[in-house]
């Protein structure tokens, strides 16, 4: 909150009236949102004390697959997109089985798949295609269905906010009551604080990891949908880097690289913080590479807060 306070004033005096005004709101919003729902699922995993790197290359994978199936193979776009999340769901089974089998850093494993994932969409891609970039979405066969639910527009004030950010704070709040309200939340911090304390407990630790691994994949799957529907087709480098920044929205939010704390809206916080720097460092006439370095900043000191906070509180 201290972050968001400091943020939002820095760019209200630097960023002139255009950060101000609900145009501004809706610029920021719209960044928040895209890196905050995949933010919800890295939580939850990260929670639970493991690490998702694959997930960019799956939005890259899931806009690619959508349109292929869609333009290539004359499928209705719905059903590819259905299609689509059953292959990603699918592959985060995979990261979770491969992690709770071996025992093997979540790290390592998932970023070998990122790795995996992106190089056989860029390889089907050139084969099928010849190319890396498709369009010619926007007259497909249900497009207009996907639009509506994925690029939809709320009117506030005059200024089209996109629904993007409303499905935000849905799922949102669909994770906080989950996490916070149900055993199974109370199952995820368990398993992050202690595997072996968890187990003797009965906790089904191996379920919980594997599920969250498929909840982060669903929520690449998502964004992907949102960008595709955007843009009107795909590109394969579509959520390079993703990962990290979600990462990074993860832990200024308070969530704690060694797993068994967090939460969803000190994540929805950390999101904000980052759609604020990204769009108010550009309202403020400055070199766009800033945005690197503020983040960069930005999460050294949420890890140091963090660590004193683990070693003050949690570890007693």
């Amino acid at each position: 909150m201290a972050g968001l306070a400091f943020v939002w004033f820095f760019f209200s005096i630097f960023g002139h009236e255009a950060f101000l005004s609900l145009s501004g709101a809706r610029s920021y919003l719209q960044v928040s949102s895209e890196i905050g729902i995949l933010a919800i699922g890295v939580t939850l995993l990260m929670i639970s004390g493991e690490f998702d790197l694959s997930i960019g290359s799956m939005i890259g994978l899931s806009s690619m697959t959508v349109t292929l199936l869609t333009i290539n193979a004359d499928i209705s776009m719905p059903l590819a997109a259905l299609i689509t999340l059953l292959i990603v769901l699918l592959l985060g089974f995979l990261n979770g089985i491969i992690v709770v089998r071996t025992g093997l850093p979540s790290f390592i494993i998932t970023l070998g798949s990122l790795f995996i994932i992106r190089g056989v969409t860029i390889a089907s891609s050139k084969i099928i295609t010849g190319r890396t970039q498709l369009g010619g979405l926007e007259t497909a066969n249900g497009y207009n269905i996907m639009a509506f639910i994925f690029n939809n527009d709320v009117q506030v004030g005059g200024v089209a906010f996109p629904i993007s950010i409303l499905w935000w704070i849905i799922l949102g709040i669909i994770a906080f009551v989950f996490l916070n309200k149900t055993q199974i939340g109370n199952w995820i911090f368990a398993t992050g604080a202690s595997k072996e304390t968890a187990e003797l407990m009965g906790v089904p630790v191996f379920k919980v990891k594997i599920s969250l691994f498929i909840v982060t994949a669903f929520c690449a799957w998502f964004i992907a949908m949102t960008q595709t529907t955007t843009y009107g087709g795909a590109d394969v480098l579509r959520g390079e880097q993703k990962e990290f920044t979600a990462i990074i929205a993860t832990v200024i939010g308070g969530t704690l690289l060694t797993g068994g704390y967090g939460s969803i809206i000190g994540t929805m916080i950390g999101a904000l913080i980052f759609g604020m720097v990204r769009q108010g460092i550009i309202f403020a006439g400055a070199d766009a590479d800033w945005f690197q370095v503020f983040m960069g900043i930005m999460l050294i000191i949420a890890v140091l807060i963090n660590g004193i906070f683990r070693k003050k509180y949690v570890t007693g």
